[in-house]
């Protein structure tokens, strides 16, 4: 099963869903902000990103900015920045899909084709 954690006001997250209900697949919508991915989540989808910390976080939202995230990241360590996503899911970039050998964060039209065929 998949879990897709999406905003539903969020233009990319309509577009997965687009994708996700085309080719029939079974997932479960989470809103992203009330129930953020967990940190096991949030880890395993980091191992996907190769290690890539930034490819997680939701640059262009408010929440970002108004932490000055860009500044104080690089001082953070890596479990303290999984805190942060894991406690605000405002933060996490989305649509943020994981199960069964799944890991997709942000909408690339073509990664999802690939890993939904």
């Amino acid at each position: 099963m998949l879990k897709l954690y999406m905003y539903q006001g969020c233009g990319s997250c309509r577009k997965a869903v687009t994708v996700l209900d085309a080719k029939r697949v079974d997932y479960t919508a989470i809103p992203i902000r009330e129930q953020p991915p967990t940190r096991k989540e949030l880890h395993e989808m980091l191992a996907a990103q190769d290690g890539n910390i930034r490819k997680l976080f939701n640059t262009t939202g408010g929440s970002y900015r108004s932490l000055n995230l860009k500044e104080k990241l690089p001082r953070l360590s890596l479990a303290e920045q999984i805190d942060l996503l894991a406690e605000d899911g405002s933060l996490v970039k989305r649509p943020f899909l994981i199960g069964d050998g799944v890991r997709l964060v942000g909408f690339q039209p073509a990664a999802w084709e690939a890993a939904l065929s």
